[in-house]
């Protein structure tokens, strides 16, 4: 696969701004959350990058399978990489954020523009919860096979 059917499908090879209006797992991410990144971006006064956004599916799919091979087990792969059918990833709804400084400065700050890291174990991974400007971003969740919006639905 070319770099650039890579780039179409979600992968980010190389981390890229919050700013950047070409790759589309930046520019296909949900407006409201890019839009609060951008700002706190802008805030924060340190490069705020992303390592990972939006994805297809179809590579998703990839990243869920690769998981799988490296832990074992679909169970095991679940505590770090949704499926396609139930990850934020692919709706546009997630965010991996870099490099160290960003993550500390988002966990501190993060809350107040809606920005909250969801799991315990992935301190790089934000989503948009707009209530966390008032009300403080909610409990994180251990990793993301106790998020009940992980689950695949029979």
């Amino acid at each position: 696969m070319t770099p650039r059917e890579l780039l179409v499908r979600g992968a980010v090879p190389q981390p890229v701004s919050v700013f950047d209006d070409e790759t589309p797992a930046v520019v296909n991410l949900a407006p409201d959350l890019l839009a609060a990144l951008r700002r706190a971006a802008t805030d924060a006064g340190i490069p705020i990058l992303v390592n990972g956004g939006w994805r297809s599916p179809g590579y998703q799919d990839e990243l869920f399978r690769r998981a799988v091979a490296e832990h074992g087990s679909e169970g095991e792969a679940r505590r770090w990489v949704a499926t396609p059918e139930t990850s934020a990833h692919v709706t546009g709804n997630a965010v991996d954020i870099g490099p160290a400084a960003a993550r500390e400065w988002l966990a501190e700050h993060g809350a107040g523009y809606g920005l909250c890291q969801i799991y315990r174990n992935e301190p790089w991974h934000y989503e948009l919860r707009p209530e966390a400007a008032e009300h403080g971003c909610p409990p994180m969740y251990p990793d993301p096979s106790h998020d009940p919006r992980t689950r695949l639905r029979t």
